[in-house]
């Protein structure tokens, strides 16, 4: 057959679904499981970024803070996990959302204890605390995410 089939040329769509995977890519570089933050055994998770106010950490808590992105992680493994929060930080930082919800669920705890120690990591992460009862109690959790000026 004598025919050549032209290359298909590369559409937008395509185009930003590489990037949008590349930056998700990139921010779960940030996510070990090696590397355990110092987080507190008692009470509701919580977690403040050096230089944070503990105040922020409060708002969080009464919910004054309402997520405006919200992730669910039901029925994922820690691999996909990690990914979707990459994918959620890379997100709220392209579009300027400062307040996230992760909800992570009870289940077997897997998630619920991986999930403070990832998001801990990351350098974007300026507060997370376990999230009111509106927004999932202990089976969720309200992240702060720092957003640079542009």
């Amino acid at each position: 057959q004598d025919t050549i089939n032209p290359p298909r040329r590369q559409t937008v769509e395509q185009s930003r679904k590489k990037f949008s995977d590349s930056t998700a890519r990139d921010h779960t570089f940030y996510f070990s499981d090696e590397f355990e933050p110092l987080l507190k055994e008692d009470g509701p998770t919580q977690y403040a970024r050096t230089g944070v106010s503990k105040y922020e950490v409060k708002r969080l808590r009464r919910g004054i803070y309402v997520p405006d992105m919200f992730l669910d992680l039901h029925g994922m493994t820690q691999r996909e996990a990690k990914r979707e929060m990459g994918a959620l930080i890379a997100e709220c930082i392209k579009e300027g959302i400062s307040c996230a919800c992760v909800m992570h669920g009870n289940g077997k705890h897997i998630l619920k204890q991986k999930t403070p120690l990832w998001l801990a990591q990351h350098p974007d992460v300026l507060a997370f605390h376990q999230a009111p009862l509106e927004f999932g109690g202990a089976g969720a959790l309200l992240v702060l995410i720092e957003i640079p000026e542009r």
